[in-house]
């Protein structure tokens, strides 16, 4: 299945974006394949949208040594990306707004690490989520 662009914007509609309360320093949302199990198929070509129209950048940003290097896209006043897994693996979509859009926060803070754990919200959706927060 090939996705457009406005394909990708009725899937963003559809589906519950949840903020990522375990980064709060790195404002975003994700999504889990899971939540809307009857929209794989959109769910999927999406993440091949990502991958094929997106562009690769580190992060954090500003590293010397930065921690990945994913494929992010960049659609309205969002940037979508996955953890890098292939396809018909990735179980997770991130989005957060774009810079300059709202109040977002690039990079942690000098000294400032992530909080490990989940919040019992993540509880069952995979090792992917664990990664991506």
């Amino acid at each position: 299945m090939t996705e457009s662009v406005d394909d990708a914007r009725a899937y963003i509609a559809k589906v519950r974006w949840q903020f990522a309360s375990t980064m709060p320093r790195w404002p975003h949302e994700y999504t889990v394949l899971q939540w809307r199990q009857d929209l794989e198929p959109e769910f999927r070509a999406f993440v091949a949208l990502i991958r094929r129209a997106g562009v690769i950048k580190p992060w954090p940003r500003d590293s010397s040594s930065p921690r990945y290097h994913h494929t992010y896209l960049e659609l309205d006043e969002w940037e979508y990306w996955t953890m890098g897994q292939p396809v018909d693996e990735t179980t997770l979509i991130n989005r957060a707004l774009l810079p300059g859009v709202g109040l977002r926060v690039d990079v942690l803070p000098a000294g400032e690490q992530e909080r490990d754990g989940q919040d019992e919200d993540h509880a069952g959706v995979g090792a992917e989520l664990e990664q991506g927060l």
